[in-house]
């Protein structure tokens, strides 16, 4: 790939931070270690090794969209800081092409004491531009901030959601090339995150490059088209958003299964006196699900997915549907426990990666439970061992033309209402289904229809 097409290129990157046990070993390690080299002896360390970040490496062409992801504590954020200049690495090297706008954290960048005008011409003049483009600019940012007469008052007397519209509306009104955002958004208004997501979706089209950081895997998936995925300062994957955000997913149960096996027993025994296999234990026995893929899919194992299928109103298997049409998605399971407290769920997904729409027989369950509707409860229906059982969901299509994928998932229910969940196996592309339209029968625009009328 030509240099000229780079935008961000990261080399072997690491950032290591010393830590010591006591101000006194910060003091012998200032002084002894070079009179330890002078006398020609052995040089004692007497700090321990910390690497927020080690041995990252990846490249970013320009107007690519790319996302960081990873738990808290992974080294997302010391990248950005040093993506963006403002930390020095241990190792390795940083290059980026163009003006940089980062949103990083909370207010960095003003000074408490100055009112919002006067710290949004110190900003702006901080990042380059002169005092007569933000003179230009000023009533744009100020109408993208929409914070009032606040904007004349010190910046300390604001709440967080303030100064990040505030900081925001700054940084996407430099003209950037390089466009990085860590978390800041996730403290906004649902009506102030739609237009900062508008503006950056126009910042892309434009060909500004982004950094874009945040634990909300929707965003992550819609906005951006890679991904690298950290784990203690470490690369685990980088790809496209999609495999990244799944592998992430794969990470977070990992994580969460060996928590709640530290906590959970080994067995719960039923009162008959036969022991029944709880589900939160099959990470503890290392289940493994024959013959299932671990590129699609991740789970404690106990109850596998092993088929979905779409049909028509005949029953007859389909994959194509238009409006109005009944929809029936059969979820085929096998079991090698024995258990109850068991949902069957599935999501539904756009092309485009965006999720529609989820349910499973837990949330028709919740209804019965409180008597908002009649029938039996699945969640108290004891499946076998050996058992191979299928459940069918049935709606109506009111889904816009695209091309949606189907996500299948059987997960433990400690409780009927979704607070003690364990997924025993999760499958993406499950199943494949398309959405058409006959335009001179019935038509709309958008991801779904609303049945409308209309009344005069």
């Amino acid at each position: 790939m030509s240099s000229d097409e780079i935008s961000i290129r990261v080399e072997g990157l690491g950032k290591r931070y010393e830590i010591y046990s006591s101000p006194r070993e910060r003091l012998k390690q200032f002084i002894l270690p070079p009179i330890q080299r002078v006398i020609g002896r052995d040089v004692v360390a007497h700090y321990k090794e910390h690497w927020a970040l080690r041995d990252i490496s990846f490249e970013i062409k320009k107007g690519e969209a790319f996302g960081i992801v990873g738990r808290n504590g992974s080294g997302k954020s010391t990248l950005l800081q040093i993506i963006t200049g403002t930390l020095a690495p241990t190792v390795g090297n940083v290059t980026t092409k163009g003006r940089i706008a980062a949103l990083l954290e909370l207010g960095s960048g003003f000074n408490p004491e100055f009112s919002g005008r006067e710290n949004v011409y110190l900003n702006a003049m901080l990042l380059g531009m002169t005092r007569e483009q933000v003179d230009e600019r000023f009533d744009k940012i100020a109408a993208f901030a929409d914070i009032g007469d606040y904007l004349e008052q010190p910046v300390k007397t604001y709440s967080s959601g303030m100064l990040v519209r505030l900081a925001f509306a700054v940084q996407v009104q430099i003209d950037p090339d390089i466009l990085i955002v860590d978390e800041a958004l996730a403290v906004g208004d649902a009506l102030f995150q739609k237009r900062c997501f508008a503006r950056i979706e126009k910042l892309l089209s434009d060909g500004v490059t982004l950094l874009f950081v945040s634990h909300d895997q929707e965003s992550v998936r819609t906005l951006t088209h890679r991904a690298i995925l950290l784990r203690g300062g470490q690369e685990v994957l980088t790809g496209s958003s999609s495999e990244v955000l799944l592998s992430y997913r794969k990470l977070l149960h990992e994580e969460e299964s060996s928590y709640f096996s530290r906590l959970a027993p080994k067995q719960t025994t039923a009162s008959n006196g036969s022991k029944k296999p709880a589900a939160s234990n099959s990470a503890n026995k290392g289940t493994s699900l024959p013959g299932r893929s671990d590129n699609l899919s991740f789970g404690d194992g106990g109850i596998e997915v092993t088929a979905v299928q779409t049909f028509d109103a005949d029953g007859e298997t389909c994959a194509v549907f238009y409006p109005g049409d009944p929809v029936k998605i059969r979820v085929r399971c096998h079991s090698i426990i024995t258990t109850d407290r068991i949902n069957v769920s599935i999501r539904i997904r756009s092309r485009e990666g965006i999720k529609i729409y989820s349910w499973g027989t837990l949330n028709q369950d919740m209804q019965v439970l409180n008597g908002a509707l009649g029938g039996e409860v699945f969640w108290t229906r004891e499946i076998q061992e050996n058992e191979d059982f299928d459940v069918w969901f049935e709606c109506s299509c009111t889904l816009g033309p695209n091309l949606y994928e189907i996500q299948a998932a059987i997960s433990y229910e400690g409780k009927p209402d979704y607070t003690e969940q364990r997924i025993l196996h999760w499958k993406d592309e499950a199943a494949f289904f398309q959405t058409l339209m006959r335009q001179n029968e019935y038509a709309f625009g958008g991801m779904t229809d609303l049945r409308m009328k209309a009344m005069w």
